[in-house]
């Protein structure tokens, strides 16, 4: 089955280039703003903030301190998926309802997650560069010293019309 290029991000990082399958399946809304960021290169230099080894790493804050946003939250879009090695998810407040820009890659399953928080994603290649960031602090919550960074998120039907990357 050919990939739904209008429905993939090529997400840059130090290491190498990383593919996420979006799932508007899962999460319409949350796919949607996720592309609209992208489109606008609102991800691009954005670092991982947030990393903790064996359990995921978090990036999309523009300010990167895990506060800030792009100013639009979302509803949840809660599924029946479950957080595995490569899921994509939201990042959120306690509000289940706050979710802005903020996404995190889970490094393992963690089902505690399930149902709490909106998938959107699954990386289906590049998860070696993931494994390769920077990780953070456990004592400081896997906040991130020296973080790496985002170098350019694209949706791929984008970068394909430009002829590729």
């Amino acid at each position: 089955m050919a990939a739904d290029l209008d429905n993939t991000l090529y997400m840059d990082v130090p290491a190498g280039r990383v593919v996420i399958q979006m799932r508007p399946d899962l999460a319409p809304a949350h796919c949607t703003q996720i592309k609209e960021l992208a489109r606008r290169h609102f991800y691009d230099g954005v670092v991982f903030h947030r990393v903790i080894a064996g359990f995921m790493a978090q990036t999309g804050d523009p300010t990167g301190t895990g506060t800030g946003g792009s100013g639009r939250k979302l509803q949840a879009e809660f599924s029946e998926a479950h957080f595995v090695r490569g899921t994509v998810g939201m990042a959120r407040a306690s509000d289940p309802d706050s979710a802005d820009s903020q996404f995190f890659i889970m490094f393992a399953p963690a089902p505690s997650l399930d149902g709490q928080y909106t998938i959107w994603g699954e990386v289906t290649s590049g998860m070696e560069y993931i494994d390769q960031i920077q990780k953070g602090d456990e004592r400081r919550n896997g906040m991130v010293t020296n973080p790496d960074k985002i170098i350019r998120i694209e949706v791929a039907a984008d970068a394909d019309k430009a002829g590729g990357k």
